[in-house]
């Protein structure tokens, strides 16, 4: 639903969830274009969203031993469930069933849910007026919330929101998204800053 919000078609909201199999970035794209930003800063917020997973599949290739030929398909499907699922299993026999299976369930009725979701969208029509616009950010927030379990990453948060609500006004809609991912160099910066001080006394 939030994606016919920003304007996408029922076959482009079905196609970037086939393709883009990771929540966050997927919301911050529908995000971004929802609050009138070009494909290119949409396309950038949810690229660097999706990072993360570059590195828990550098952890997942050891883990599993895929054979070649089938790790480019198993990329689509190394997303945060399917790593804590995979990484608390004892052996590889377990590690590479539990990636299966929970790839292939999640990935299912992820679409499943998707199509869904945009065909309800087109039912009810104007998704604006049911106050639907605001079901991305507050979904994206509701995923994120539980994460921030450290001081770090609640600073980091803290920051990111500080940044890009300021310069919501005064940039592009989109960029503030990316000048937010600022925010981890600059807490951690200033954290080793900080210690570097006390070691010094």
């Amino acid at each position: 639903m939030t994606s016919a919000g920003s304007g996408l078609t029922l076959w482009q909201t079905c196609a970037l969830s086939l393709l883009v199999f990771t929540g966050a970035s997927q919301f911050a794209l529908v995000g971004a274009l929802a609050a009138g930003g070009g494909a290119f800063a949409a396309a950038a917020g949810a690229f660097f969203l999706g990072v993360r997973n570059a590195f828990y599949g550098l952890r997942l290739s050891q883990v599993l031993a895929l054979p070649r030929a089938v790790r480019p398909f198993a990329a689509q499907w190394v997303i945060d469930e399917t790593t804590a699922v995979t990484l608390a299993q004892p052996d590889r026999r377990a590690a590479r069933i539990g990636f299966v299976a929970t790839g292939l369930s999640l990935y299912i009725l992820w679409n499943l849910t998707t199509l869904a979701g945009a065909l309800g969208a087109e039912a009810i029509g104007d998704t604006d007026a049911w106050g639907l616009d605001a079901a991305g950010p507050a979904v994206f927030l509701a995923l994120l919330a539980p994460m921030l379990r450290t001081t770090t990453e609640r600073a980091v948060a803290g920051v990111a929101v500080v940044l890009g609500l300021g310069l919501l006004p005064v940039l592009p809609a989109g960029v503030p998204v990316l000048v937010a991912a600022l925010a981890a160099p600059a807490v951690l910066w200033a954290q080793g800053r900080r210690a570097q001080k006390e070691g010094q006394r």
